[in-house]
């Protein structure tokens, strides 16, 4: 995500229209070149690339947030009395009166600020004033203080401001002087923030008032949607329409740079760049919004379908493996070193804000993770946000030494533009696998030669080295070898065949084996992958019956079987010898059951 951030603040630099305010003089002292942009999510991530910590004023920002302080104080029903909440197509500084009312049209121009601010309950000016500071700080997560100049620089200048304060008097809109009313606007506006601080007061909003860091209520969760309503229908003056259609969030702007945007549920934007358009809105700020809601896909009217969770399944190797068994000594790295790898099995639609999670978790493991799985079956689609978050998911992996495995999924399907977003230069991080039990065994292999340089047995010498003969002494191992039966089997050829009478076991002595499953609607699904030094038919041999799978040759194989009449004959000649092989097969088949348990148990977490 961060990446997608800086790439869009380099692009977006390079915008040099626009001009800074300075019908507030204190506002004409800004740097044009100041530019930040901050995303923060409402389970409390931050993102944020440029000039994010550059103190500036929240000017006309301030007004839904003390549109929300008088909600509180005085109730909805009080609140309309004084302000509309109709969109005025006009500029924000407009004298905008409802005819025979006197109603300011609504409370992000500044008639209806001013009504707004008269509105915010206290004994007296300071205490006001204190309510005002203290709600607008629990939405930054930290204590805001006045710019004192500028406050100064407002106060001298607006006469504007107080031509409308008198209007509003006229019209019984404010009770006696407008003076305090006036004055406490103008500090509001004065407020200094950053834009982190920006950033996190449009994630509270998305969050329905809770602070995503410090947990404390901004506003209760009931004015939330009366103030996200008005930032929509007017909180960028005369742009709405325009911004409603491209951008497609909830927001509001100020003539000191400062833009805000939330996606309710989801996020907060926040931007400064100080130059504005002559409509009184950040040109970059704009920009960047309509940038980010277009390729993150965050127009609220374009949600998702909904899914529980966009991560079915969170788990690494350490958990759940694949279906090739492999020898103890290899187990044993996995156990160790199977945390490196994680596998996320996700399902429904993925955007930016489904998407991102994952994303961000996979950052979490730093470079101590070696390969990260996710699994598409479950997928419905991606959109183009996705594919260029995934692309760059893929050159954060690249540059630290890390592999992207994608599973289930096919560059021309759900990731069409796949190819085109990813840089040359990172290609050989990802790798496509049609299938996820194939890509936790390329994660297997990977880990195995990356920490040991473990490579698969490809033959054992004889019985004596194989997993069924271990404590079986010299002499039960060479009578054992005089009565199984040495079969070869080429590549490709069906060994086990379900359905077959189960009469015999299979001890692997050179090659590799898969146990495979053929599935309704076509196909097969892979039970397990033995390689040399293992062996099957053991559950059968023990329980009778029917085979219930069938056993494919995946290279040339050499086995040597017992049927069951000698195992019989061995159990009436040699009991401690078939006393040994039966708890070997028993042990086999525990380990067995053992796997399935813990693939199931992944699952569940």
């Amino acid at each position: 995500m961060l990446e997608v951030l800086q790439q869009l603040h380099a692009r977006c630099s390079a915008l040099t229209d626009g001009a800074v305010a300075t019908y507030i003089p204190e506002l004409a002292k800004a740097d044009p070149a100041w530019f930040g942009i901050v995303i923060a999510t409402v389970d409390g991530q931050v993102y944020e690339v440029g000039t994010t910590r550059q103190p500036f004023t929240l000017q006309s920002i301030s007004k839904p947030l003390v549109y929300g302080v008088a909600l509180e104080d005085v109730g909805p029903e009080a609140v309309q009395r004084h302000v509309g909440v109709e969109p005025s197509g006009e500029a924000f500084n407009a004298i905008s009166l409802e005819p025979g009312s006197g109603r300011p049209m609504n409370p992000m121009i500044n008639a209806g600020a001013i009504a707004t601010a008269a509105l915010v309950q206290g004994a007296t000016p300071q205490a006001r004033l204190a309510r005002v500071v203290d709600a607008i700080s629990a939405y930054a997560g930290r204590p805001l203080q006045v710019d004192e100049a500028v406050f100064a620089s407002e106060r001298d200048t607006g006469h504007r401001n107080r031509a409308i304060g008198h209007l509003l008097r006229n019209a019984g809109i404010l009770q006696g002087d407008p003076e305090p009313a006036l004055e406490l606007y103008f500090r509001q506006c004065s407020l200094l923030v950053d834009c982190r601080d920006l950033a996190l007061m449009a994630a509270t909003l998305a969050n329905g008032g809770m602070h995503p860091l410090t947990g404390r209520r901004a506003v209760a969760a009931e004015h939330v949607g009366p103030i996200l309503s008005v930032m929509t229908t007017c909180g960028v003056y005369d742009l709405t329409g325009e911004w409603v259609y491209s951008v497609g969030m909830p927001a509001k702007s100020g003539v000191g740079g400062g833009i805000i945007a939330v996606l309710p549920g989801q996020l907060g934007i926040g931007v400064f760049s100080p130059a504005l358009d002559a409509r009184g809105n950040s040109v970059r700020g704009v920009a960047v919004c309509k940038a980010l809601s277009q390729e993150l896909g965050l127009h609220f009217l374009q949600p998702p379908r909904a899914a529980t969770s966009t991560v079915r399944a969170h788990y690494t190797l350490a958990t759940m493996r694949s279906k090739r068994r492999r020898p103890a000594a290899d187990n044993t790295l996995l156990d160790q070193h199977g945390g490196t790898v994680v596998v996320f099995e996700l399902q429904g639609d993925l955007r930016f804000a489904t998407l991102e999670p994952v994303l961000r978790a996979i950052a979490a493991g730093g470079t101590a993770l070696h390969c990260a799985v996710l699994d598409f079956k479950r997928v419905g689609q991606a959109d183009d946000a996705a594919t260029r978050l995934l692309a760059a998911l893929a050159g954060s992996c690249a540059a630290r030494g890390q592999q992207l495995v994608l599973t289930r999924v096919r560059r021309g399907d759900l990731l069409a533009d796949f190819g085109n977003a990813l840089h040359p230069r990172h290609a050989g991080a990802v790798h496509f696998l049609p299938q996820l039990d194939l890509g936790l065994e390329w994660c297997e292999k990977a880990l195995l030669a990356r920490v040991h340089g473990t490579q698969a047995v490809a033959a054992i010498p004889g019985l004596a080295d194989h997993r069924w003969c271990t404590g079986l002494g010299a002499d039960e191992v060479a009578l054992l070898e005089s009565v199984v039966e040495r079969q070869q089997h080429a590549a490709g050829s069906l060994i086990v065949q379900r359905g077959d009478v189960a009469d015999r076991l299979y001890f692997l002595v050179r090659g590799e084996v898969s146990v495979v499953q053929a599935l309704p609607g076509g196909g097969v699904q892979r039970l397990s992958t033995l390689s040399a030094g293992m062996g099957f038919g053991e559950l059968a041999m023990l329980g009778g019956g029917r085979r219930s799978a069938d056993v494919r040759a995946d290279t040339e194989v050499a086995c040597w079987t017992l049927d069951q009449r000698r195992y019989a004959q061995l159990e009436a000649e040699r009991p401690a010898l078939a006393l040994r092989l039966t708890r070997q097969l028993l042990l086999g088949a525990a380990e067995t059951i053992a796997r399935l348990s813990a693939d199931v148990a992944a699952l569940e977490a």
